[in-house]
């Protein structure tokens, strides 16, 4: 057998990367920006025949079992609202999203680390308030001094950010697929350009 002739039969899963439908909560926002709330193919198949979702977009690819032929769901809505959360997990990641991937000393957006800005050394505890993200340099050339004895600035100042902060921040990230029947949800608040 050649190559070719091998991949035929090994099995691939779609997932997201092909076709997946974009969720929306029943008031037809998206669940998340950043990450984008997105199921596979299957999961949104799956959530229509058990009328969990409605359907509002379809890719033109249909699925087939023995007794039912159906169009992928590219966007799908929940029937049951449901709420957000109202606080925000402390976690690396949310970190960086508040920071919008940017270092608070320098500017440069890229890889980022997270620095104490009063250090850990000198009491400084791991919250909202006193960390910030920042690029490899930066955070090796503040090491554990303060921000003014490094003579350095902070481009604003930390605080704890809410849900929507975030999602905000979020949007401002859009993944590398979007599908066209995605952008009228994925923006619907956005300011209209006359």
């Amino acid at each position: 057998m050649t190559p070719g002739q091998v991949r035929k039969f090994v099995w691939q899963p779609a997932g997201h990367k092909r076709f997946p439908a974009l969720v929306l909560n029943a008031d037809f926002r998206p669940l998340s920006y950043f990450p984008l709330s997105l199921w596979p193919w299957q999961e949104a198949v799956k959530a229509a025949y058990l009328d969990r979702v409605v359907v509002i977009a379809q890719y033109d690819e249909v699925v087939h079992s023995p007794s039912v032929t159906m169009r992928i769901p590219s966007v799908v809505v929940l029937r049951d609202y449901v709420k957000p959360a109202r606080s925000t997990a402390f976690t690396r990641f949310n970190l960086f999203l508040r920071d919008e991937f940017c270092c608070q000393y320098c500017g440069k957006m890229g890889e980022m680390t997270f620095d104490h800005i009063v250090p850990r050394a000198r009491g400084g505890r791991t919250t909202w308030e006193n960390v910030v993200a920042a690029c490899s340099p930066c955070n090796l050339a503040k090491g554990s001094k303060t921000v003014r004895q490094a003579g350095m600035r902070l481009r604003k100042t930390p605080v704890r950010p809410d849900p929507m902060q975030l999602q905000n921040s979020g949007r401002k990230f859009p993944p590398n697929f979007l599908h066209d029947s995605w952008l009228d949800f994925l923006y619907w608040d956005a300011e209209l350009e006359s």
